[in-house]
This record gives structure tokens, C-alpha cells and sequence, in this order.
């Protein structure tokens, strides 16, 4: 399988990179990224429109860049009919309705987390809010390194959306400004950017006299490649359409 990597050079590219070799038959035939100066073992461009599609049989695009790139990229893979599996977070909703339009012509997943665990943590997230109802507050808390420029994270929202479906709860993330008690339909997200945190989210429920928590820490950002690299393998096999993590795992 042939392969587009956009951001190739960043820390998600870099781990794309290291741990393809756990998968037979892939190869990074080009990399994108802004960045040009790392020396990887394929040519690495500074803008997508310079690769020329027909020098290579291009399978799919994986993107762990910055949300700038995002109509560049779906013009691409539009124009070239390649499915892409998009990791990048930071979107806006306009972006994101513009991936799900996107995925009409062509197959696209999208997830703002590729980890097996974070899917785990939601679900249980999700059945946690069913069971416990009104009588428990419920606040987000994530944790990421220094450098990370989105915040909240694209998992924190994830995580609040999931359990939010049916639009009972409003998002509050900041309380510096607000002199009254918390409402009971809030969902509370707050961030911590420090050091080399690889990626920490906390979901907590606190009732009367009694709190549960709900946890999960990233060891390393292989598994999120890892994520990445199977979902490349899912997609090229799917129909245009919308795909996320449900529907790898």
C-alpha cells in the first residue's frame, strides 16, 4: 500500500514512520510538510500539489498536520479520488462539515483520537452518563505537552460529544468569569499543556457524598500511529462515504 503522509516531519509523522514497518506491504512513497529539512527515506515536499499522481500508484493519504492544510488536502484527494484518513485536530465545525461533504465522492475517516483505549474510555463514558443521570456533575480534564497548539484537545470534545448526543448539556471552559454555582446541564473541559505529556484525559462524575473517575493516560504516541495505519488499511477497502474509530474497532 502506497501512501501520502502530510506533516510527515512532525512528532505523529515521525511515529507514522517509525512503526511502518510493523505493517507488510506499506511504504511512505512521498511525505508533506513544511519542514523539509528531516531526511526520511522518501521525498519529502513543502506543498501537496507537487506530487504528480501519476508517478506513483497512491493507495491513501494520512494527514497529522495543522488544519490550514485541510482544503488543500481534500482538493487532492477529490481531484485524484484518493481515500484519506485524516487525524489532525483543531478543526473548526465549518471544516469539519466540509469532511463530511468531502467523504460524499470519496471514503474519508476521521477521528480525533486513534487510540483502541480512548474508545474504550468513551464508551464507558457514554454508559456512565446513562446510569447515573442528573445527580452527577460531569467535568473533563486533559492533559497534553507544551507544544500542543489546539485547546481544548480534539478528545476532550470527543469525549463531551459522545456523551452530549442528544444536546442536554452545554460546555463551560472557563469559570474565572462566572459568580454564580455551577449549573447542573454543564460539562466542564479543561486543559493542561505541560512538559512532555503525551496525552492524559480524565472524565469525572460527582454525585452526592461520592465521585467516580474515569481515566486514560497515552504511554507513548505509537498508538495513536498505529491507530492511523490501520485505519489507512480499513479505508481503502470502503465505499466514499464517513467513517470514524466505531467503525475500526
Amino acid at each position: 500500500m502506497n501512501i501520502i503522509l502530510c506533516g510527515c516531519n512532525g512528532k505523529m509523522g515521525q511515529s507514522i514512520v517509525k512503526n511502518i514497518s510493523n505493517f507488510e506491504n506499506f511504504n511512505i512513497v512521498f511525505g508533506v510538510d513544511k519542514n523539509t529539512n528531516i531526511n526520511n527515506n522518501f521525498p519529502v515536499l513543502d506543498n501537496l500539489n507537487k506530487i504528480n499522481n501519476t508517478d506513483k500508484n497512491i493507495d491513501v493519504l494520512i494527514d497529522f498536520s495543522n488544519p490550514s492544510n485541510l482544503d488543500n488536502i481534500l482538493d487532492y484527494c477529490l481531484s485524484t479520488k484518493i481515500p484519506a484518513v485524516i487525524c489532525t485536530t483543531g478543526f473548526t465545525d465549518t471544516q469539519i462539515n466540509k469532511i463530511k461533504k468531502a467523504s460524499e465522492d470519496i471514503p474519508i475517516f476521521y477521528s480525533q483520537n486513534m487510540s483502541l483505549g480512548v474508545n474504550l474510555l468513551i464508551n464507558l463514558a457514554k454508559k456512565a452518563a446513562e446510569f447515573l443521570g442528573s445527580d452527577f456533575d460531569i467535568e473533563i480534564i486533559e492533559k497534553h505537552h507544551n507544544n500542543k497548539i489546539d485547546s481544548p484537545s480534539g478528545t476532550a470534545y470527543m469525549i463531551a460529544n459522545e456523551i452530549n448526543q442528544n444536546n442536554k448539556y452545554n460546555y463551560v471552559f472557563d469559570r474565572t468569569q462566572k459568580k454564580s454555582k455551577r449549573e447542573k446541564n454543564e460539562i466542564g473541559i479543561h486543559s493542561v499543556r505541560a512538559g512532555s505529556l503525551c496525552g492524559e484525559h480524565e472524565i469525572i462524575f460527582a454525585g452526592p457524598n461520592e465521585s467516580i473517575s474515569i481515566t486514560h493516560s497515552a504511554q507513548s504516541r505509537d498508538i495513536f500511529a498505529l491507530g492511523a495505519l490501520k485505519a489507512a488499511k480499513f479505508i481503502i477497502n470502503q465505499k466514499p462515504g464517513f467513517y470514524n474509530i466505531n467503525n475500526l474497532y
